[in-house]
């Protein structure tokens, strides 16, 4: 399929084309440049190129390229056709330069483009290399160091906090972001940060879709995702750090290619895996002053307010009733410990009872703590239940509040005699009545068993009794076969390549289903990918048509399979990218289902 569309295009574009000169042209993106400055330059022909060779790019080093695009417009009837060879590029040493002419063939004729004198003056300093690029084909080392560096410039995590000057116990807030301009095919999470020396809280995020935006980062476009939001509360003073999160990317990025058919069709590309993790952000975070610090001080840190209220004020003795220290705010609230409260000794209390509703933004952590305590007065009398101190640090004021809740005057009349106790059963339980002090005595008949009628003795007694040993064996010998069963990784994951490749197929009936085609094809691409990752043990960054012809040839698969393969492969590429004809979706998934098939009999 791919061969004769190429073959149809040509043909169409020489038919459009044939009463056209054709000519080869070059430009650059930018004259003069700085030494260290990227710049681009470019090759452009208004036909088909049937054969390409870069010039000498001397002084220069060739940092990418050959990229290729193509374009055809048609205006009052009359279309027009070209196509266009570029290279990115880094002056090396100032002086005055020239790139000689491109030489392309095209319709049977060798032309030639014009040269390009370069002016280069001082700039950035260039990153010291083994050797320089002389030609039109760069070192492979040098292309790879410097492809290392434009993909740390294009994929990098970014620690953002909201401050960096804080208070002890003040809340802060921690962003980790994903910042991309490349294809990211995989990726998996290495490590979380330590927060050693912080209190945290994850801000949950219900969607399960990560959320793409568009951002503008020193010039520079990139798309970014939100990986964590995290709320800090530093737990003692000092230079604190967060420890990077750390990732790993399987990228895909563009390799030279002289073929023109591979340029044709999006060029060639390998899947390079790249671990990155953000940089490590420190945090100053200063003691809470000594000077005004109230007494009692638990260590509250934030803007609070505060109520109390009692359920009841009149009641008996041996009643019970509730009071309630409701403390509404931002801060620390999860932190805040029960308060002591000082009561008459008549009055017994016990644990109180903590509830939250606490709402966990990226402005921070708010909402109010309850603290409900059960109190029960065992004796008549007037009691009076003194007002609560709470004090808390406003690191917006840079001062310390106290709190006074009301009092409130209790009034116990006299219990009744021979009156339930009532008791708290502790925890998050309700309150109970006791029963009395003696129990009621039992006035059923008690139920008798005879000698050697109950089950102690009886045959099912002994073959229970004999099951045990057996069973014990039985277990022995399923743990070793399935030690050895799946002792061998490799031959494990070979076996469940099946399993995760129908998982995949599931899906892409589902949006077949659905009539999302694009997604479909992703499916089918990814299945068929994983599939033969597992089952051939090959790496998804050595994952490639060469590496999984081999493979298959070794185990026996005939070539009829591996070339319908390397079609449904090609096909699912190119649909990822533009729409294909000819063939319907269901007969791409009858074709990947019966390939799966297929290797499964024969590997």
């Amino acid at each position: 399929m791919k061969h004769y569309i190429l073959t149809f295009l040509l043909l169409w574009s020489n038919l459009l084309l044939a009463n056209d000169p054709i000519k080869i042209t070059a430009t650059v993106s930018r004259n003069p440049v700085g030494t260290g400055e990227q710049f681009e330059v470019s090759f452009t022909v208004n036909g088909n190129i049937e054969k390409f060779s870069p010039p000498d790019f001397r002084g220069f080093q060739v940092l990418g390229g050959p990229n290729q695009s193509s374009s055809v417009t048609s205006i009052n009837g009359n279309t027009s056709m070209s196509m266009s060879l570029s290279y990115v590029l880094v002056a090396e040493r100032t002086g005055d330069y020239t790139i000689g002419p491109a030489i392309i063939q095209a319709n049977g004729k060798q032309l030639r483009s014009n040269s390009i004198r370069m002016k280069v003056v001082k700039g950035a300093s260039l990153p010291q290399q083994g050797q320089s690029g002389t030609s039109g084909q760069p070192d492979p080392q040098v292309s790879q160091a410097a492809a290392n560096v434009d993909i740390s410039k294009r994929l990098f995590i970014r620690a953002v906090t909201n401050k960096s000057n804080v208070y002890q116990g003040e809340q802060l807030a921690v962003t980790y972001k994903l910042y991309t301009n490349i294809e990211l095919v995989d990726n998996a999470l290495d490590k979380l940060p330590d927060f050693n020396g912080f209190w945290s809280q994850e801000i949950k995020n219900n969607n399960p879709n990560v959320q793409w935006e568009t951002e503008i980062l020193n010039g520079t476009k990139y798309s970014v995702a939100t990986l964590k939001q995290i709320i800090l509360f530093p737990e003692r003073s000092g230079k604190l750090t967060l420890d990077p999160l750390g990732m790993t990317f399987l990228v895909r990025v563009p390799v030279p290619s002289n073929d023109p058919f591979e340029m044709m069709f999006g060029g060639s590309y390998k899947d390079l895996k790249r671990k990155i993790k953000s940089q490590p952000v420190t945090i100053n975070v200063k003691p809470l002053p000594e000077a005004g610090k109230p007494e009692g001080f638990q260590g509250a840190v934030g803007n609070y307010s505060m109520e109390a209220a009692v359920d009841r004020s009149e009641l008996k003795a041996n009643e019970s009733l509730n009071y309630t220290i409701k403390i509404s705010g931002s801060g620390n609230l999860k932190l805040l410990k029960a308060p002591e409260l000082t009561l008459a000794a008549d009055i017994e209390k016990y644990d109180p009872k903590v509830n939250d509703k606490i709402t966990e933004t990226i402005s921070g952590v708010s909402g109010n703590r309850d603290f409900t305590y059960l109190l029960i007065p065992r004796h008549e009398g007037n009691y009076a239940v003194a007002p609560f101190k709470f004090s808390y640090f406003n690191p917006a004021t840079q001062r310390y509040v106290t709190l006074n809740s009301k009092g409130f005057n209790l009034k116990v009349a006299k219990g009744a005699p021979g009156s339930n106790v009532t008791a708290y059963s502790g925890g998050q339980q309700d309150v109970k009545l006791l029963a009395k002090d003696i129990r009621y005595i039992k006035t059923d008949a008690p139920k008798l068993i005879r000698s050697g009628e109950g089950f102690n003795g009886s045959p099912l007694y002994y073959v229970l009794l004999g099951a045990g040993p057996v069973l014990f064996l039985f277990a022995l010998g399923y743990r070793k076969w399935y030690r050895e069963n799946n002792s061998d990784y490799i031959a494990v994951k070979s076996r469940n390549a099946n399993k995760i490749a129908n998982k995949h197929l599931a899906n892409a009936n589902k949006q077949l289903q659905s009539g999302d085609k694009k997604l479909f094809y992703e499916a089918i691409y990814k299945g068929l990918y994983g599939y033969l990752s597992d089952k051939l043990n090959i790496e998804a960054a050595d994952l490639n048509k060469e590496n999984i012809t081999s493979q298959l040839k070794v185990k026996g698969v005939k070539d009829e399979f591996i070339n319908q393969l390397s079609e449904t492969i090609d096909l699912c590429e190119m649909a990822r990218y533009a729409p294909v004809s000819g063939i319907s979706e269901k007969e791409v998934f009858d074709k990947a289902k019966t390939i799966i098939n297929e290797i499964e009999t024969n590997a």
